[in-house]
């Protein structure tokens, strides 16, 4: 699979470890989502351009490197990307924050669009898609396709955890848009959640069902 990053890291893999486990509780996997969500958005943003300025630490004047070029901007698919937003926007805190809000039709299992807010400036940013779990692929193409038709057009999709049928389908509609993931799991299952997977992600982040 091309334009796939796997972090393997033995910390990402401990702590999806950890949210896997069905007795892991609602604070403990909000708590683990936030740190793995951070951990994920640090190595999506590997590559954003740095420049150099002038700076004078207590010893000497220096040249060192800040962010530079392209803003940034977290769009989170409602409701379990919220919490990924929340982390990774601790570290890039000038980074803007939009909206897509979506559901899931429970009989044909086709997202449907219901809320799309975005910074008026997207097309200019460099933009990171955020949700958990990319399962059928259909909200992360859809949330593509609502930020391409309003300009955006350096976008990357971070997740926890993907299936391998939601990879195809995603980078089948969006060759260009690179995915980022702790781990690519078995399959889906007749019900469309991902296996071995976690459960329903946004359900164990709120403490619903």
């Amino acid at each position: 699979m091309q334009n796939i990053h796997v972090i393997s890291h033995p910390l990402v893999q401990h702590k999806l470890t950890i949210m896997r486990d069905k007795e892991t509780g609602t604070k403990a996997f909000r708590e683990l989502t936030h740190e793995l969500s951070q951990l994920l958005g640090y190595e999506a943003m590997r590559n954003i351009r740095t420049e150099l300025i002038d700076i004078e630490t207590p010893v000497a004047k220096t040249k060192s490197p800040v962010l530079a070029g392209r803003k940034l901007a977290l769009i989170p698919i409602l409701r379990a990307g919220l919490a990924m937003a929340d982390a990774i926007a601790d570290f890039v805190p000038n980074a803007k924050i939009g909206h897509i809000g979506m559901y899931r039709d429970p009989e044909t299992h086709l997202p449907i669009e219901y809320y799309c807010k975005l910074p008026s400036d997207i097309e200019v940013r460099d933009v990171f898609v955020l949700d958990p779990m990319l399962a059928t692929g259909g909200s992360a193409i859809l949330a593509i396709d609502a930020l391409k038709a309003r300009g955006a057009s350096n976008i990357k999709f971070v997740c926890i955890l993907a299936a391998p049928e939601g990879i195809a389908k995603v980078q089948a509609a969006h060759p260009d848009v690179a995915i980022y993931t702790a781990s690519i799991d078995e399959k889906l299952n007749d019900h469309q959640y991902i296996v071995p997977g976690l459960g329903d992600a946004g359900d164990r982040i709120f403490g619903t069902k």
